[in-house]
C-alpha cells in the first residue's frame, strides 16, 4: 500500500502547506489529438538555419476565450531531455491529471504537450542531417515552443506553464523571456542555476564518450557506437535514488545485469547524435541573473533523493528568493519516490499544482 505520509521538508519564503497530496485516483482520460507545426526558415542562435523546422504536438481538450478574445485555459507541459510530449500521456500523469476532475480535467483545459526540437517526431539529428543538425540550445528551444502556441496553435495567453527536468528548466525560461504571458509556473526536477557541478560532469562524460569513439565517425555511423551504451549506463545511474537500484540489484551479478540489459534495450531506440545534441544543448542555460524578471507565481518542487538536482546544494532555497512570487518545495524521500523520475509521478506532487491553480 502507498504511504501516503508525504510532505514538503522545504516550503520557502514563508508560505505553510499542511495538506497531503491528494490520493492517487486514476481516471480515464481523452486521447491526445497529434499535430505538425512547420517554422520556415527557423533561425537558431548561432546563426545557423534550418528551411523547415517540424514541432510535433499532441493536445487535449479545446481553447476557450474570454470577452476580450484572451485564451484562458490553455496549459503547456514541457518534456525532459531525451523525452517527448509522449511521457506525459501515461496513466502516472495523464491518469492522474486529465480526467475529470482532476486537477488538469482535459474537459475544462486546453493542453499543449510538445515535442522539443531534436526530440520525439520533431525535427532531429537522425532524420537525416546527423551532425550537420543545427547545434540548438535551450533558447532555440524556447523560441520553437512559444512559435507553436503562439503561431501554430493561435493561442494568446496560458494559464499554466509547467515542465519536467529539462522542462521545468524552460518554465524557469518561460516566466523570465515571456513574463506576462502566463498566470502561474510549476518547474518540476530542476534548478535555476547554470549547468555546472555534478550535474555538468554527468552530462560531458555522455558526450566525450560519443564524441571521442571511433565508432562514432563524426556523426556518421551505420550502427550504434559503443560510446552510445556507456551514455546510457550513465543516464540510468543518475535517474533514480540508491535505494531503489540496491532493491532492484541487492548482488553485484544482479547490478551487472540491470545495467547491461537496459543499456542493451534502450540502444535499439535511441539514436546517439540525437543524444549528444540533447545533452550538449543545457549549455546556454542559466536563468539566475534574470529571475527578478519573473512576475506569474511559481511553484518549484523537487526530490530529496534526486542526484541531478540535490538539496543539499541549497541552490533553489537561495534562488527562490529572488521571485518575487515563489515557493519551492522538497519532497522527502520515500519508498514511492523515484529519484530524478519522480518528476512524472504525478499522483505524489498534483495537491500542490491543485493549490497553485487555486492561487
Amino acid at each position: 500500500m502507498r504511504n501516503f505520509m508525504l510532505a514538503a521538508i522545504l516550503c520557502l519564503t514563508g508560505c505553510a502547506i499542511s495538506h497531503q497530496p491528494l490520493h492517487p485516483a486514476p481516471q480515464s482520460y481523452p486521447q491526445p489529438v497529434q499535430g505538425d507545426y512547420v517554422i520556415k526558415d527557423f533561425h537558431f542562435q548561432n546563426g545557423q538555419i534550418l528551411p523547415e523546422l517540424r514541432i510535433h504536438y499532441r493536445t487535449l481538450g479545446q481553447p476557450r476565450t474570454d470577452s476580450k478574445g484572451v485564451v484562458r485555459n490553455a496549459v503547456l507541459i514541457l518534456h525532459g531531455t531525451s523525452g517527448s510530449g509522449a511521457q506525459f500521456t501515461v496513466p502516472d500523469f495523464a491518469g492522474e491529471l486529465f480526467g475529470k476532475n482532476q486537477p488538469l480535467d482535459a474537459s475544462h483545459y486546453f493542453i499543449i504537450l510538445p515535442d522539443d526540437i531534436g526530440h520525439g517526431q520533431s525535427s532531429k539529428p537522425s532524420d537525416g542531417l546527423h551532425a550537420k543538425f543545427p547545434a540548438y540550445g535551450y533558447r532555440d528551444m524556447l523560441d520553437a515552443e512559444y512559435r507553436l502556441v503562439t503561431d501554430g496553435l493561435h493561442v494568446n495567453h496560458l494559464r499554466l506553464c509547467m515542465g519536467t527536468s529539462m522542462g521545468g528548466m524552460h518554465t524557469w525560461l518561460w516566466g523570465e523571456l515571456h513574463p506576462d504571458f502566463t498566470d502561474a509556473l510549476m518547474p518540476l526536477a530542476s534548478l535555476p542555476a547554470e549547468i555546472s557541478g555534478r550535474n555538468r560532469m554527468w552530462r560531458k562524460m555522455i558526450i566525450d564518450d560519443i564524441r571521442t569513439d571511433p565508432d562514432w565517425k563524426d556523426g556518421e555511423y551505420t550502427s550504434p557506437p559503443h560510446g552510445l551504451k556507456l551514455a546510457l549506463e550513465v543516464m540510468y545511474f543518475m535517474s533514480d535514488n540508491p535505494r531503489r537500484r540496491y532493491q532492484q540489484a541487492p548482488t553485484g551479478a544482479q547490478a551487472d545485469k540491470l545495467l547491461e540489459d537496459y543499456a542493451n534495450d534502450k540502444s535499439k531506440t535511441v539514436d546517439a547524435n540525437d543524444l549528444l545534441y540533447a545533452l550538449e544543448s543545457s549549455r546556454d542555460y542559466d536563468p539566475a541573473p534574470a529571475l527578478s524578471q519573473i512576475q506569474a507565481p511559481l511553484l518549484a518542487i523537487n526530490s530529496a533523493d534526486d542526484l541531478i538536482n540535490p538539496p543539499d546544494l541549497g541552490i533553489l532555497e537561495t534562488s527562490i528568493k529572488n521571485v518575487k512570487h515563489g515557493r519551492a518545495i522538497v519532497l522527502p524521500e520515500s519508498p514511492q519516490t523515484r529519484g530524478h523520475g519522480t518528476h512524472t509521478l504525478a499522483w505524489i506532487w498534483k495537491g500542490y499544482l491543485h493549490d497553485l491553480l487555486q492561487r
